[in-house]
């Protein structure tokens, strides 16, 4: 048996001296803190936008801005439908009804470039039947100063207006509309998620009061991050998606951190220490781990940040915010809240209800929660199943190893498939009137609207020059063919605009190489292209370009926080090669479901054939940091037990068996508030909090309860190794749930709790 540390005498911290010395005042605080948090969160949606996926230094991205700015009416983001039913749109009165409309949007203020049929005869604004034909506009201004005037004037135009019936549409009403959805379905599933976690919460612990606890966390981390998010949007853009994660980690991770800390302080309590020192002791334990897994979490999340997206670092602010919150009420105001309960902690036991009259055996104490050291027997007692489990994965570890690893690699397969695309108005629902414009659009009128490219060409030209260059480019292979030029300005601030028309789909394989094409081909002039195929291509090439970047952070900082946690080299390796694998069944369904379209009907959305560029990394960085989040409760066990026995085996059977019900209770609450979320009519949300609840549940109940024991096994006594000069520096910088000082040694490894065969 491997050599043990010595038993240290167990001393309070400053920490704990910290938090237990007035915990009334603490709670005092907390509640003031938390009402000024919802005074200053107040108002925090209305601030956000709803886009946020371009990359704003590329060349798509200057080339749309000097559009608004001297082509407005090319750059139209608002649409008028006007249906005129069997009478059609050429019909005099259905004609004059339009113009006067057209006439009295250009007098709006803040409206720019309006165009329409009536105004221009132009077949691109009639629909082929003749029934239907727009009016397009441009609003000015930032996308918040924008949306202020479309909600002004959109109601006076809407509706039944004489002889036809008027939809508003357009980008910038898909993204007003989508932000109104977002913010509905946020509290839907708030009203969901919220209540469906209490009974969970009292199934897992039994008692109400215990139950309430980590609710309240999961509150108080998720007004403080609105509040912080409020602040934020101060500065800069902030993407009201991210309430979405606000939400969903607040409450999981809240709840996460709370049942750790709530179930160390029974078992303390249960071993008979009074309620200051078990709240010593749960600091020095769990409080440690809990701290250690917010930081694992907060640096997956922070990767997000090396992104040029606001989208993508909108939810790096939020979930940074939300985990740094929720631990720190798990470390501040929940050790406060249990000194003052004690052990009233375990009162409205309504568990008692279904017992039937039955009494309590004796000595069952401990609630499903892992109970207190755990020291029954190998086929009872609370973790019973979970050691047995570790015990049967350890006996065949080669053949759980292999069938799992095959198995999660199987069900990634589709990933292979994968095809990127932009966010359009599919992702709202089919009712939305906004997706419903751009459906008659897609569906009754000529051509294919956003499917062009914009070419933007600046500086003297002659009309010549143009004429050649618009040959030039019109002779492209797959393009259908070019429209312009449109000029504007003289001398060195001239201005032409070309439309090219690609074949195919408008941000299809075809339409990407144009861009490539356009972008190589010289020309007497600067040029500049966009469209949706551009905006594409240059949010692919940033996400490529940051992607090493945020992967390297986010390996290097788990390597080095699980090596400090463990004083191992090959646990963390391991680490970051599971946490990937936990991974894999997410992506694959991603694609299979929400790109290939399987169980749309189901799930009520419409697949586009492509996936949402930024979405794969956004779901990475939370599924991974929340692996390692369960990871970490389950190392930090298995670590402890093997710094007090030295057995290698033992350890693993004793960290799941205490873990494996913590994790799994922890994980089945978080998917039920990822589910919530998913329950959203807007596609991404909907493939963020399903995809999510799948990448928690297969870590859970896969990886660490199948994968993590079997590789153990197989690396053995390895698993602990390290170099002299890294132990060196893990006994000096290290940290672990015993704290520095470790347990006592225990004369043998407790072959009681052991299961019968061993």
């Amino acid at each position: 048996m491997a050599e043990v540390k010595k038993a240290a005498p167990v001393r309070g911290g400053g920490w704990t001296r910290f938090v237990t010395a007035r915990p009334r005042l603490s709670l005092v605080a907390a509640l003031v803190i938390t009402a000024l948090a919802v005074f200053a969160g107040s108002g925090v949606a209305d601030r956000m936008g709803s886009g946020g996926w371009e990359d704003p230094d590329a060349e798509s991205t200057y080339a749309t801005e000097v559009l608004e700015r001297e082509f407005p009416a090319s750059q139209a983001n608002l649409l008028l439908l006007l249906d005129a039913g069997a009478a059609g749109v050429d019909a005099p009165g259905v004609a004059a009804e339009a113009r006067r409309m057209d006439e009295r949007l250009d007098a709006e203020p803040g409206v720019s470039g309006v165009g329409s049929y009536w105004r221009t005869g132009s077949p691109a604004l009639r629909s082929e039947d003749g029934r239907q034909a727009v009016i397009v506009a441009r609003i000015d201004g930032d996308e918040k100063a924008a949306g202020e005037i479309l909600q002004r004037i959109a109601p006076e135009y809407r509706g039944e207006r004489g002889p036809v019936e008027v939809s508003v549409g357009g980008p910038l009403a898909v993204r007003h509309e989508m932000q109104a959805i977002i913010q509905e379905d946020l509290l839907r599933a708030e009203l969901i998620a919220l209540p469906v976690t209490l009974v969970l919460l009292v199934m897992v612990f039994g008692s109400a009061v215990a139950a309430l606890l980590p609710l309240g966390i999961g509150i108080v981390a998720i007004l403080g991050t609105n509040a912080v998010l409020r602040g934020i949007t101060e500065l800069t853009d902030v993407s009201v998606f991210a309430q979405n994660l606000t939400t969903a980690l607040g409450l999981g991770l809240a709840i996460d951190y709370a049942l750790f800390v709530v179930r160390r302080f029974r078992e303390e309590l249960a071993s008979g220490a009074d309620p200051r020192t078990a709240v010593g002791t749960t600091l020095r334990t769990a409080g440690r781990t809990v701290l250690f897994s917010a930081l694992t979490v907060a640096v997956s999340l922070a990767a997000m940040l090396v992104f040029p997206q606001y989208f993508l670092r909108s939810f790096a602010y939020a979930g940074i915010a939300v985990v740094l919150l929720a631990a720190a009420a798990a470390l501040i105001l929940l050790p406060a809240a249990l000194m003052l309960l004690g052990e009233r902690v375990n009162a409205l036991d309504l568990r008692r209800l279904f017992r039937r009259g039955a009494a309590e055996r004796a000595g069952a104490a401990v609630r499903t929660d892992g109970g207190p050291g755990g020291r029954a027997g190998a086929g009872r007692g609370p973790g019973a199943g979970w050691g047995r489990t570790a015990a049967l994965v350890m006996r065949r570890a080669p053949v759980f190893a292999v069938v799992t690893t095959v198995g999660l690699l199987l069900l990634g397969l589709p990933f292979l498939g994968v095809r990127f695309g932009t966010a359009d108005d599919r992702q709202l629902p089919a009712t939305a009137e906004s997706r419903v414009v751009q459906d008659r659009l897609r569906d009754g009128f000529p051509g294919d609207p956003g499917g062009g490219l914009t070419v933007l060409a600046e500086g003297r030209a002659t009309p010549a020059q143009y004429a050649e260059y618009r040959q030039r480019i019109g002779a492209l292979d797959g393009v259908a063919r070019v429209e312009g030029p449109v000029t504007s300005g003289t001398g060195e601030k001239s201005y032409a605009v070309f439309t090219v028309l690609p074949e195919g789909e408008n941000v299809g394989e075809n339409a990407q190489r144009v861009v490539g094409e356009l972008r190589e081909r010289e020309a007497p002039f600067d040029t500049s292209v966009t469209g949706a195929a551009a905006v594409l291509v240059d949010s692919k090439d940033a996400i490529a370009d940051r992607l090493p970047w945020a992967l390297a952070i986010i390996v290097v900082v788990t390597l080095l926080l699980v090596f400090l946690l463990t004083g191992s080299v090959l646990i963390p390796l391991q680490a970051v090669v599971l946490n990937a694998l936990s991974l894999t069944a997410m992506f694959g369904a991603v694609v299979w479901v929400f790109q290939e379209g399987h169980l749309s009907g189901l799930l009520g959305f419409t697949a586009t054939g492509d996936i949402e560029t930024t979405l794969p990394v956004l779901m990475f960085c939370v599924a991974f940091g929340l692996s390692m989040d369960y990871g970490v409760f389950l190392l930090s066990r298995i670590k402890e037990e093997y710094d007090a026995t030295g057995d290698h085996e033992h350890s693993v059977r004793f960290g799941l068996r205490h873990t494996g019900g913590l994790i799994t209770a922890a994980a089945v609450i978080l998917a039920v508030v990822m589910v919530a979320i998913g329950t959203s009519r807007v596609t991404n949300t909907k493939m963020l909090g399903l995809g999510v609840a799948l990448a928690v549940l297969m870590d859970a109940m896969v990886v660490r309860s199948l994968l993590v024991p079997a590789v153990m096994k197989l690396t053995g006594r390895l698993t602990w190794w390290a170099p002299g000069p890294l132990r060196r520096f893990h006994d000096r910088f290290g940290i672990s749930e015993g704290g520095t000082p470790a347990p006592g040694p225990r004369a043998e490894p407790e072959r009681a709790m052991e299961p019968a065969g061993r």
